[in-house]
């Protein structure tokens, strides 16, 4: 029976393993790059060295990056190719989390917990992405592994035992238990596992200096690591028996742990003031916000994941919780410490990132390996209740009856614990379409932007990022001549050298595509944006690719003078005058339109303008809708009385027929397209006529 028990387990370990790889194989190359993977993806290019000296002028030490340099001489470099290392990692998380379990508690705890951590969609996400947190989960996973396997070690050495035994015995004048008074301190004898001390406190060692390595972040999984190794060693002491001999079993594990540890900081130290520096210095990137909002979030993440959809299962999560919570173990067995270990794997990490202020949805993912935690209680809770035996009320006189009742009274707590886990698995599943189809949860999308652009280029076009640290990211994907200008130049962003690089920019070339991403940060004053908008023509719709923009601008064309228009919008607005580029253009050219607008009172009111070129028909051929100015003078700040410059430019299609096209303009609420201003009988106002040619 027993060989039989065991082939169901392996079977369903097997089949939980295959459906976290499956889950996070699925589509792993389908989309772009975003920002950060690009940045990865040059770290991994260059030597070892030349990774240290740029990561200590990031917020991120090198180790991720040295194993992906690695990794990418093996796999290439390819989207699917760099993700796969985090895939790896954290299909190896899940299974850590089933050992740890079934160490800890039993297979239903291990396997209730893998499946937990397997389905959740905040692991599943990152684990496609080509950066350091699915490894940052897999060494917290590997480092609470080993403490478990260090601290839960069977007939640990003492000092010396171990080595090769004397031919010689023991004399009256030895140790009490005939060892010799010369001994060793270095624990190399086998564990009931067959495993030497030695080896745990090695494995500890590795994980640790990995996870420091990997992230700025990983102190808070050691923290709870010594919480815990504190605990137990305060337990040890106390034990029935022997003080003194509990003391040296106390002293040893003391010793041992602090040796793994001693060990770890040790490989980390060249890296140590670089990592001291930089934590110390590094602005904080939280947000304010509501303690409990923020908690309630987090929880909402760790157990079901960032397509969260809880429901009325929010309950069984708190059930499972709540039982994770009740020692059923001999206090012989450490139950209690086994409780403790998911609560302070989950609970101090929580704790940390929020006291620290960090807490922002772009800083949850340092909070997977708590992910981790979080499952294992979970699963821990589950296997409580699995066990539950309600006590035994029989009576002779109860006949067979009863004997049915207590039967089902003691198979209850495993229906429920089993049907718990399927709603919660069945819950978690399906939160995983929405990860891959819901434009919600998709990358920024350069390789997109890097299509549009390299269609539409032509000779006398250039490429503006706006941030900078966007290049490595577009150049993963953009291998065409243009010239691209990464602005502004430098981290301060000088405001005066930005506007001489655009206006520098603006005389030589015809036209430019701008790639806007973070610039509230890095040009906070849209030095960039505001200046070409002030000096060229905006053309067709912004295009959003994720959180990133793409912009064309075309440089001024000589223009004729201006014909007066004189249209009222409204109880305020008039259009003064109106000058165009061309009176026939081609497919793929740019008509640029001069707006010059007053208004005689002041507006509290923001008005969009509309561009239309209709054909013969009136039916839509080409459209350009943007507040004045591209955005960057809106109806809301004009001053009564003063006139107001608002250049355009409208896109014309490539595969728009040749022919007679009317322009058309209008203005409409800002919030409300369908609530155009009146002008005249109507709601716009003819500009001319447009001819398209074909040559």
């Amino acid at each position: 029976m027993k060989p039989r028990l065991s082939l169901v387990v392996l079977t369903a370990v097997t089949v939980i393993l295959l459906l976290a790889a499956g889950l996070r194989f699925h589509r792993l190359g389908e989309q772009s790059f975003w920002n950060d993977e690009g940045n990865s993806y040059v770290q991994a290019t260059r030597s070892f060295t030349d990774i240290a000296a740029n990561a200590a002028r990031d917020i991120h030490p090198p180790g991720y990056y040295w194993l992906l340099a690695v990794w990418r001489g093996i796999a290439g470099e390819t989207e699917f190719a760099l993700r796969a290392l985090s895939v790896f990692a954290s299909v190896v998380s899940v299974a850590f989390v089933y050992a740890i379990g079934k160490r800890l508690f039993g297979t239903v705890a291990g396997l209730a917990a893998a499946l937990f951590t397997a389905l959740n969609t905040f692991n599943i996400y990152y684990a496609q992405e080509a950066r350091m947190y699915a490894p940052l989960a897999l060494w917290s996973a590997g480092a609470m592994w080993a403490l478990v396997g260090l601290l839960f070690a069977k007939n640990q050495p003492s000092v010396g035992e171990g080595l090769r035994p004397s031919p010689t015995p023991p004399s009256s004048s030895g140790s009490a238990h005939g060892r010799s008074p010369t001994k060793l301190f270095w624990p190399v004898g086998a564990t009931q596992s067959g495993r030497p001390i030695s080896y745990w406190i090695i494995a500890l060692a590795l994980f640790n200096a990995a996870g420091l390595y990997t992230q700025y972040a990983f102190p808070f999984v050691m923290l709870a690591e010594g919480v815990l190794a504190v605990l137990w060693l305060l337990a040890e002491a106390v034990q029935p028996g022997d003080r003194g001999d509990n003391l040296r079993g106390a002293g040893r594990l003391l010793v041992y742990y602090a040796g793994a540890n001693l060990l770890a900081l040790l490989l980390y130290l060249p890296w140590l003031p670089t990592a001291l520096h930089q934590v110390t210095s590094w602005p904080n990137t939280g947000e304010p916000t509501n303690p409990a909002e923020a908690l309630a979030t987090i929880l909402r993440w760790l157990a079901f994941g960032i397509t969260d959809n809880p429901g009325a299962l929010a309950v069984a999560v708190y059930f499972f919780l709540l039982f994770g919570l009740l020692t059923n173990t001999p206090p012989q067995k450490r139950g209690w410490w086994r409780l403790l270990l998911p609560v302070l794997w989950t609970a101090l990490p929580v704790a940390l990132f929020l006291a620290l202020g960090m807490f922002r949805p772009a800083n949850l993912k340092l909070l997977l390996p708590a992910q981790l935690g979080f499952a294992l209680w979970l699963g821990r809770g589950a296997w409580v209740l699995w066990h539950l035996k309600p006590e035994a009320r029989t009576s002779d006189k109860t006949g067979q009856m009863a004997v049915y009742r207590e039967q089902l009274a003691a198979v209850l707590p495993r229906l429920a614990a089993g049907a718990g886990v399927l709603a919660l698995a069945v819950n978690l599943w399906s939160g995983v379409p929405a990860l891959y189809e819901d434009s919600a949860y998709q990358r920024d999308d350069y390789r997109g932007i890097v299509t549009a652009i390299t269609a539409e280029l032509r000779p006398g076009d250039a490429i503006i990022l706006d941030a900078p640290n966007q290049e490595e990211v577009f150049r993963y994907y953009y291998r065409g001549d243009a010239p691209v200008y990464t602005l502004p130049p430098g981290l301060g962003g000088d405001d005066a050298e930005t506007r001489r690089l655009v206006g520098d920019i603006i005389n030589q070339y015809d036209r430019v595509f701008v790639v806007f991403w973070g610039e509230a940060e890095r040009d906070p004053n849209r030095v960039v944006e505001t200046t070409l908008d002030s000096q060229t023509y905006e053309a067709g719709q912004d295009g959003w690719y994720g959180a990133v923009r793409l912009a064309r601008y075309v440089m001024p064309a000589a223009m004729p003078d201006t014909t007066p228009v004189n249209a009222h919008f409204g109880e305020s607005i008039t259009l003064v005058s109106v000058a165009l580029s061309a009176e026939t253009v081609q497919p793929g050219d740019v008509l640029q339109i001069e707006l010059r607008w007053v208004t005689d009172t002041p507006l509290d009111q923001r008005f969009k303008v509309f561009l239309q070129l209709l054909d013969s028909g009136g039916v839509l051929a080409a459209q350009r809708d943007s507040e004045p100015g591209g955005g960057s003078q809106p109806t809301t700040d004009w001053t009564p009385g003063a006139m107001v410059t608002d250049n355009h430019g409208l896109l014309i299609p490539r595969d728009l027929p040749a022919g007679d096209y009317t322009l058309i303009i209008g203005l409409y609420d800002s919030d409300d397209p369908a609530a155009r201003l009146p002008v005249g009988d109507g709601d716009y106002v003819v500009l001319g006529t447009i001819r398209v040619s074909s040559t």
